[in-house]
């Protein structure tokens, strides 16, 4: 608190108290004072150590006893000094003494305000009033104001403001007092347009500086983010009316709410400062042990995860309160006037509203279980956080997915997954209001486990979502990339629970993946996974990589199964990227690929991929030289089997796709054929959100597409620029890239028994019409596409093609080819020098 010269909050020399005038009575001589002060520290040690008559209190008791002890001190001292109602002079608390919430060696943070009084008896007054507090080594920050001088202060000086908001009355004038208290909350709620973008800027180079309580293994329990000052900011946000409580962190999400994050971090922190001996908001890893014992939690890894839980629930309450304050705030301009916020639909059920993703207005969370998966995808997808009331709603009503979950719910936790960084927020999201729990019932013995090696960087649960969004950037390097995510997120779910956690977490990973309704091969890939995701890197660090049996040990193992090799790769590398600095280097990533490429030399190749064959009723059709279009609801309840039977002509595939996405249906998988002379295209697709098209449409919407009256590319890039621009949001580093991608895309060759034929397989993230722009570079290059099978898991493509290049295949012509498909494909977005460090 900034102050006058009786505000410094050092000791110096203040003035004589010699002239009489109006006020309080300073009679009380200085020794007298001076032993007052000195029965106080006393009272406060025996309140800490315990006596015959005062036993060891608990923690919340100690400080109860303490905001007692001081006020009594307090209001005695007044009483002697003549500081009473009516008086002229008030005595006001602010910190922990004003929120009721002193510790052991806390600063005593006080104002003496006085009603414009006499210098020389406002002097005298404050002299008696701190030299005793002095003298006791009783450490003092101190101000002495008019009420207009603290109300100008507030004005100018936001830390002090803060201080302000949780003033209260102590001893005195309560008339001044609530002049004070009354003045700085109004200004408050008025100014707090004006500083709110102060406000977020210091809370942030607060953050920098002091680090996340949750991933540090020396914390600063004050200071750092989840700490005690954001639960103030959090009162500040709630006085200035821009937030009303804190949605979704009720007693009954994981931590038991804000309220015993708040209390168990006071109670650490209490218990810090006895341990110590003096004040300290940094837990030093030697005290852990002893504070985890006195609270009755455990060991320094007890004391640990119950931080990282709180920490992060008040973390995650902060960003709720700075993001509902935000928007809550009056915009700039005259466009809030015109009209409310845009509701924008994203998925079935799922719209953007205000910046945030929301739920529609005739979404039905009771009737639809799928719900929290797709509004959890479709927040990664957006890079648009889900807003509070709308995470609450689906914790409230939205019943568990049953076994097997639909496939839908799957593919869109796969969408999540597979969305990178983005993924983080909304998994944390999930995680601290419930609902992550309820997609995963196995990620309570995870949650918030500190790890036990210190080489880890992250709890062990955020350590899995880690791994999975550095898996998200090496999905086009493997064939099954749904497989590799989702075995990057279980690969250490079975620790916590005792035994080795690579066979307890096959047998969850089992669990699991038939709960999500997986088949049985993905099943037995998944189990494999997460059993055998230790072997590769181990295996390339302690043992000798020339010793034939060296290799011949790890085929054994992986049952020769190159996909399996392939993804345990991916899965090593997204493991030691995910665990801390220095894990992943040079050496390791050249040991693993030295055994990878032994390994896959004694399974000996690939097989190459091939056409799907023509259902017999397609064929006929396709004989009697028929145009067909058809759209049939499959099994599921929310896929549709899209039919093409057409003239087997140039540019057909890219129409027949393009007319599918600019309908809003999404291409989960294809099978590209021909007979008798007629294309023979099925598409099993999903509406992004709504009814599906009739099919009549899409016929006639493909004949203006071949005709030349409908510009499809054009109308699709109009569409995908439009959806970018849409879901945009004001914070720059939240927004959306474009047709940007978390992982390379790959193209792979495979030469065809046939000459001058192909198979291309090529692996990259989805966007939207993607199909139809391939087919389109395929067509405009003169390559003829005779079969092709697509499928998109999650955010990934892995598709197939078979493709004549008679007269084109020279190295020359694949090259072209290559780079003009790269064109249109999603590309990693550049990484800024910050981001890559």
């Amino acid at each position: 608190m900034h102050s006058d010269p009786h505000g410094s909050g050092t000791r110096g020399p203040g003035p004589a108290a010699s002239a009489a005038g109006p006020g309080p009575s300073v009679s009380p001589g200085h020794d007298t004072a001076h032993a007052g002060a000195a029965d106080l520290t006393a009272a406060r040690d025996a309140l800490l150590a315990g006596t015959s008559r005062n036993r060891r209190l608990d923690t919340p008791a100690l400080r109860h006893a303490l905001v007692d002890l001081h006020e009594f001190w307090l209001t005695t001292k007044g009483a002697e000094l003549g500081i009473k109602n009516d008086c002229g002079f008030a005595i006001v608390a602010v910190g922990g003494l004003g929120r009721r919430e002193m510790l052991p060696y806390s600063d005593l943070d006080l104002i003496l305000l006085h009603d414009d009084m006499d210098s020389a008896v406002v002097s005298r007054v404050a002299d008696k009033l701190w030299y005793p507090l002095w003298d006791a080594h009783i450490k003092l920050d101190h101000s002495v104001r008019t009420v207009p001088q603290a109300l100008q202060v507030f004005s100018s000086d936001l830390t002090a403001a803060l201080g302000m908001l949780e003033a209260r009355h102590i001893a005195g004038d309560v008339e001044l007092s609530n002049l004070l208290i009354g003045g700085v909350r109004r200004q408050w709620r008025t100014g707090i347009r004006s500083r709110f973008d102060e406000l977020f800027e210091m809370t942030e180079t607060r953050w920098r500086r002091s680090g996340q309580i949750a991933h540090r293994a020396e914390p600063d329990l004050k200071s750092g983010r989840g700490g005690l000052r954001d639960v103030q900011l959090l009162n500040a946000l709630s006085v200035a009316q821009l937030t009303d409580g804190m949605p979704g962190l009720g007693p009954d999400v994981p931590g038991g709410g804000l309220a015993v994050a708040h209390r168990r971090l006071l109670d650490v922190r209490t218990e810090l400062h006895r341990v110590a001996g003096r004040g300290r908001d940094q837990l030093r890893a030697q005290d852990a042990d002893e504070i985890g014992a006195a609270l009755r939690i455990g060991d320094r890894f007890d004391l640990a995860r119950v931080l990282t839980e709180s920490a992060r629930t008040v973390s995650y309450s902060v960003d709720v309160g700075l993001r509902t304050a935000a928007n809550s705030l009056p915009r700039k301009g005259l466009s809030r006037l015109r009209r409310g916020p845009v509701r924008r639909p994203l998925d079935e059920g799922v719209v953007e509203h205000g910046g945030e993703v929301a739920l529609a207005r005739d979404a039905h969370p009771r009737r639809d279980p799928g719900l929290i998966t797709r509004v959890a995808a479709a927040a990664a997808q957006s890079g648009l956080p889900i807003s509070a009331a709308t995470l609450t709603r689906l914790a409230d009503n939205a019943p568990e997915l049953r076994e097997p979950w639909p496939r839908e719910a799957l593919n869109d936790l796969l969408v999540l997954l597979g969305s990178g960084r983005r993924a983080v927020d909304v998994i944390e999201s999930l995680d601290r209001t419930g609902l992550w729990g309820r997609l995963l019932p196995e990620w309570g013995a995870v949650r918030d486990l500190p790890p036990r090696d210190a080489i880890h960087t992250w709890t062990v649960d955020r350590h899995l979502v880690e791994t999975a969004v550095y898996a998200s950037e090496l999905t086009t390097r493997v064939a099954r990339p749904d497989l590799l995510v989702l075995g990057a997120l279980l690969h250490d779910i079975g620790k916590g629970r005792g035994g080795d956690h690579s066979v307890v977490g096959a047998e969850l990973a089992q669990q699991i993946g038939r709960r999500m309704g997986l088949w049985p091969y993905d099943l037995g890939m998944l189990t494999a996974m997460v059993r055998h995701h230790l072997l590769l890197p181990h295996t390339a660090t302690r043992r000798d990589l020339d010793d034939p049996e060296t290799v011949a040990s790890v085929v054994e193992a992986l049952d020769g199964d190159p996909v399996l090799l392939d993804l345990l790769h991916a899965l090593a590398e997204a493991d030691s990227q995910a665990t801390g600095p220095g894990v992943w280097g040079d050496w390791k990533a050249s040991l693993l690929r030295e055994l990878v490429r032994r390994c896959r030399m004694m399974m000996a190749g690939e097989e190459l991929p091939v056409p799907d064959p023509i259902d017999p009723e397609l064929a006929t059709l396709a004989a009697e030289g028929a145009t067909h279009v058809a759209l049939d609801p499959r099994e599921d309840g929310r896929s549709y089997e899209a039919t093409f039977i057409a003239p087997d002509e140039r540019g057909v595939l890219s129409d027949e796709a393009g007319v599918l996405a600019l309908h809003g249906l999404r291409v989960l998988s294809a099978s590209i054929g021909s007979h008798a002379g007629s294309t023979v295209n099925t598409f099993v697709v999903m509406p992004r959100f709504g009814a599906p098209p009739e099919a009549s449409l899409l016929r006639q919407e493909l004949g203006r597409a071949r005709s030349g009256d409908l510009d499809l590319l054009s109308e699709l890039d109009a569409k995908d620029r439009a959806a970018r621009e849409g879901r945009t949001p004001e914070r720059p580093e939240q927004a959306v890239p474009g047709t940007y991608a978390q992982a390379p895309p790959r193209l792979i060759w495979f030469d065809a028994s046939e000459p001058g034929q192909v198979v291309l397989e090529l692996r990259a993230e989805d966007r939207l019409g993607l199909l139809c722009r391939l087919a389109d570079v395929f067509e405009r290059v003169g390559a003829d596409v005779r079969w092709a099978r697509v499928t998109t898991l999650g955010t990934t493509v892995v598709d197939a093609f078979g493709v004549d290049l008679t007269g084109l295949d020279t190295r020359a012509s694949r090259e072209h080819l290559e780079r003009e498909l790269l064109a249109v494909l999603p590309t990693p977005e550049p990484k800024s020098a910050e981001a890559a460090s």
